[in-house]
């Protein structure tokens, strides 16, 4: 390093101790380095401007995988490039060793849309028992101040506005008339909802997987329903190749005065009647049969019948649009049409009451949970229609329209309530599995009263269950105050390492004890409904360094233990700081205990890292 800095070049990153990087940084600052190879943080923490910045690559690794450079981070970094009072210009030049870089790569990093900012907000047990202990306090409102709320808070004032207005507008509504023959009115209500919910589950199931997608093709005959047709039987002339946003030209069965080109972009409007909506029967024109060739939604085909019919599509939408023209307007259709369409009458007639469809379990092979208990769910409630009274009283419709419109009131209503209540707040049910995992280590009574593992666990900042329950065991007491420090290593240490470091028994001994602990913490977690696997839990703590730190509180120099090991030395030297928070954490745990042996144990610990290189003083404090 003094080599390359007598000749203006300097290198600066984590890797490196952390005195040597104040002393580059200091020399930048004076112009006596020239040059500087430098990763990121430099660039972005730091305001330390050059007159040129070179990037070696527009790529980096983000811990997961290599990925191109986000527009914030690349204007961070190239920002730096111009000194004020210096340069008139800054210079910003991108290495190309593997090429020409592709212009849209280029324009997405340098004029793209700026990263989006996510709250940070996360629930640990310590604040949770912190917050516990003050009665003042509620956990709560403190998920409502969080940026991660911020977006659904904002518009609680215009909700409890809209709450109002639902409320006066229910209560101005006349009571539903639910006497003997209309007694079931409501559950039929509920039943025509929840069949409706059922079908559209299904039917997006079936549109969705490769199956569907291959019954839906040229020829194949189908049930549509949108704004314009109500179970109309239509053929499918064309498929579009957008797997996004598919849509199907069809030739569809409707009124003679009817006939037209429609266009798909109308939305769904569903029909009222409850006959409607639960009803299977096909459309059939009441006068002479007419046709239209139209672009149809994925969402509109309602049914995906066994029918397939022969058809020349190109021929069929050339004529159609042919008689859209005003001079051929009253041109007979082609033969093609004429033919297809007799053949879909001819088939709505034979079936007024449905034609057969292809089941999602049975005929398109969908074997998930959630489509077979739809799938059985429909059956049940298709079955369940006909025991209902109150379709054959003759003020059903009235009622049922009224209902209808009181419940699509009630829902708003509902959906409004929950939003400005403290259920809906996203890190809720979180909340309550973190409660019951802090009960179930009794941490906390029943009554959410914080007990004495609750006030261990808030004297310590991080991995508070780890740690309390190897105070509580007594798993630290019994080890000299190196092989404790060497043991709580795991706390701070996250690289990864390819030198398997030499301990002694007791040390392994007390990862396995370490280990066995932290298991047990995560298959508690996961009983009691969280996410984190077992396997991630327990493999965040990574004992790569216990050699080195067992080493170095011995007394062994900083230039014996950076042999010990392949991380670099600067953060070796950042996780024997934070280590020594650490040691004060439960050194702090241990007086409330009352365990004067391991309280003394970890100040001998700390006494004992704190020395040389390691916690040399700032230059900058001088």
């Amino acid at each position: 390093m003094i080599q390359l800095l007598k000749k203006g070049i300097g290198v600066h990153h984590s890797g490196i101790l952390p005195i040597l990087k104040e002393v580059i940084e200091m020399l930048f600052t004076r112009g006596l380095v020239k040059v500087l190879f430098a990763t990121e943080t430099f660039a972005m923490g730091v305001n330390m401007p050059a007159r040129t910045v070179v990037f070696d690559s527009i790529r980096k690794h983000d811990g997961t995988g290599f990925r191109d450079l986000l527009p914030g981070e690349y204007i961070q970094m190239a920002g730096r490039a111009g000194r004020r009072g210096l340069d008139t210009t800054g210079t910003v030049i991108i290495l190309c060793k593997a090429g020409v870089h592709e212009m849209s790569d280029l324009h997405k990093m340098m004029l793209g849309k700026p990263t989006v900012l996510q709250s940070q907000f996360r629930l640990t047990y310590t604040m949770i028992l912190n917050l516990l202990r003050v009665e003042a306090l509620r956990v709560t409102d403190m998920m409502k101040r969080s940026f991660s709320e911020c977006h659904c808070r904002r518009d609680a004032q215009s909700h409890e506005k809209r709450i109002a207005q639902l409320k006066k507008m229910l209560s101005s509504l006349p009571p539903i008339d639910t006497e003997g023959q209309l007694a079931d009115l409501v559950t039929y209500y509920h039943t025509v909802r929840e069949l409706t919910l059922t079908r559209g589950t299904l039917q997006k199931a079936t549109l969705e997987s490769v199956n569907g997608v291959k019954a839906l093709s040229v020829g194949r005959v189908v049930v549509i329903n949108n704004s314009q047709h109500t179970n109309a039987l239509g053929v499918i002339l064309q498929v579009s190749s957008d797997s996004a946003n598919r849509t199907f030209t069809a030739l569809v069965l409707c009124e003679k005065d009817g006939e037209g080109t429609l266009k798909p972009d109308a939305a769904p409007t569903p029909p009222k009647s409850p006959q409607l909506l639960c009803s299977t029967a096909l459309f059939i024109p009441e006068g002479p049969c007419g046709h239209t060739v139209q672009k149809i939604r994925a969402e509109d085909v309602t049914g995906i019948t066994v029918k397939t019919l022969r058809v020349a599509p190109d021929r069929i939408i050339d004529n159609f649009n042919k008689r859209q023209m005003p001079r051929f307007k009253l041109d007979p259709p082609g033969q093609a049409i004429s033919t297809t369409t007799q053949e879909l009458l001819r088939l709505a007639e034979a079936n007024p009451d449905g034609v057969a469809t292809l089941d999602p379990v049975n005929d398109l092979q969908l074997k998930g949970v959630e489509v077979v208990e739809a799938s059985m769910r429909l059956r049940i409630l298709q079955e369940s229609l006909g025991q209902f009274t109150c379709v054959h009283s003759p003020r059903f419709s009235e009622e049922f329209s009224r209902l209808q419109e009181r419940m699509v009131l009630q829902e708003e209503l509902d959906r409004l309530q929950f939003l400005v209540s403290d259920q809906s707040l996203s890190l809720l049910p979180e909340y309550h599995q973190r409660v019951e995992v802090l009960k179930s280590l009794q941490y906390v009574d029943a009554g959410g009263a914080v007990q004495l593992k609750g006030r261990v666990a808030c004297e310590l900042s991080s991995h508070e269950l780890l740690l309390t329950e190897l105070l509580f065991e007594g798993a630290l007491s019994s080890l000299p105050p190196e092989e404790s420090a060497a043991l709580l290593s795991c706390l701070v240490f996250t690289q990864k390492t390819q030198v398997t470091p030499e301990i002694n028994a007791s040390l392994q001994e007390g990862v396995q004890r370490v280990l066995g602990v932290a298991k047990r913490i995560a298959e508690l977690q996961r009983e009691c409904g969280l996410s984190e696997s077992v396997e991630d839990y327990v493999g965040q703590y990574k004992f790569g360094l216990t050699e080195v730190v067992y080493c170095w509180a011995r007394g062994m120099p900083f230039s014996e233990i950076a042999t010990l090991t392949d991380v670099q030395e600067g953060i070796v030297v950042r996780c024997i700081q934070r280590l020594d928070e650490v040691l004060k954490d439960v050194r702090n745990a241990a007086r409330i205990v009352g365990d004067s042996v391991l309280y003394s144990k970890m100040e001998q610990a700390s006494t004992a890292i704190k020395r040389d290189i390691v916690f040399t003083a700032s230059l900058y404090t001088h």
